[in-house]
C-alpha cells in the first residue's frame, strides 16, 4: 500500500494537470469498490471546477467549487493513469503493476478536455467518495492523528500520548490514530534512524528518543517525498518520474547486510511484530 510519501507525490502529480480544469463527465464501469460509487456522482460534478487537489494522510483530497470535495483511497493496488489525446503517457501511480494502462479492472474514468484519468483497481480495496462542505469533510478525517509535517505533532504531543503505553513503539508509529500517513517500510527505516528498538514499550521511550524519532520521521519523509517516494515494481508519478527511496533504504529488505549507522558493526534482521516484516539492527536498535 502507498504510504505518505508516494500520495504525496501522486497529489503533486495530479496537482500540475487538474487543478483549474473542468470535470466534463464522470464514467463508472464497476461502482462495487470498497465503497460503492454513487449513481449520481458524475451529475454533481460535471462542469465543476477543481480548485485544489489536497493529501490528507493516504488520501487524495480534489476541491472543487460550490464546496465539494472528491476523496480518492488507492486502497491495496488502486493505480491512476493519465490518458492524453487518446494515447497513454506516463503513468502508474501504485506498487503493483506495470507502467501501461491495463486492460482490465479500469472501473473509474474522470474526463476532462483534452485528457482521461483512469481510477484502475485489481482488488477494489480502493475507493472514491464524495463529500459536501468543508465541516463534513474535517469530521470525515477526525479520527486521524495529525500529520508528521504539522505543527501539533510536536514534543509536547508525542510525549503525552506514549505515557503508559505498553503497545511497542513500532505498532504504535503506524497506528493512524496517533500519527496519519506512515507505514510499514517508513516505520523501519525510523526506528534505524532513531537506534530504537521497535520492540520497546512505547511508553519507555525516554525524551531523547522521542525528539530523536520526531526528527527522523520529518526528515525520512521529506527526502522519499523529494527523491519520488519508493518505487517497488514501478511505482511512477503521473509526471513520469519513478520514486528512488528504495535506494537508500537503511533497512527495509536488507536482512542480513550490513547497518549504515556511523560506527555500527551490526547486522539488519527481520522479525515479524503482529504479522508484519520489522527490519532492524541487531547491535544499535537494542
Amino acid at each position: 500500500m502507498p504510504e505518505l510519501p508516494e500520495v504525496e507525490v501522486v497529489k503533486q502529480s495530479l496537482e500540475k494537470y487538474i487543478t483549474n480544469k473542468n470535470l466534463l463527465r464522470i464514467i463508472v464501469k464497476n461502482k462495487k469498490l470498497r465503497f460503492p460509487v454513487p449513481s449520481d456522482i458524475s451529475k454533481i460534478l460535471i462542469n465543476i471546477k477543481i480548485l485544489n487537489v489536497k493529501r490528507k494522510s493516504k488520501y487524495v483530497i480534489i476541491e472543487f467549487e460550490d464546496k465539494l470535495f472528491l476523496i480518492i483511497h488507492l486502497g491495496m493496488s488502486g493505480t491512476l493513469h493519465l490518458v492524453k489525446n487518446k494515447k497513454h503517457i506516463n503513468t502508474n501511480l501504485s506498487f503493483y503493476h506495470m507502467k501501461d494502462l491495463p486492460k482490465k479492472h479500469n472501473h473509474i474514468i474522470f474526463k476532462f478536455k483534452n485528457f482521461c484519468i483512469f481510477f484502475n483497481d485489481p482488488r477494489r480495496f480502493g475507493f472514491i467518495k464524495l463529500i459536501k462542505g468543508k465541516k463534513n469533510l474535517n469530521f470525515y478525517f477526525h479520527k486521524l492523528g495529525p500529520d508528521p509535517f504539522e505543527k501539533n505533532f510536536n514534543f509536547q504531543y508525542v510525549k503525552q500520548y506514549l505515557q503508559k503505553k505498553i503497545k511497542n513503539i513500532k505498532n504504535t508509529l503506524i497506528d493512524q490514530k496517533f500519527v496519519s500517513g506512515i507505514g510499514n517500510i517508513y516505520v523501519s527505516e525510523i526506528l534505524n534512524f532513531s537506534k530504537v528498538d521497535p520492540k520497546k514499550a512505547s511508553g519507555k521511550l525516554n525524551d531523547h528518543e522521542i525528539k530523536k524519532i520526531i526528527f527522523f520521521t520529518k526528515k525520512v519523509l521529506k527526502r522519499s517525498i523529494n527523491i519520488g517516494g519508493t518505487t517497488i515494481n514501478n511505482f511512477r508519478s503521473i509526471k513520469g518520474s519513478q520514486g528512488s527511496y528504495q535506494k537508500e533504504f537503511r533497512v527495509y529488505d536488507r536482512k542480513d547486510k550490513k547497518c549504515k549507522n556511523k560506527l555500527c558493526f551490526g547486522t539488519i534482521i527481520k522479525i515479524n511484530l503482529s504479522n508484519r516484516s520489522t527490519y532492524m539492527c541487531n547491535n544499535c536498535q537494542k
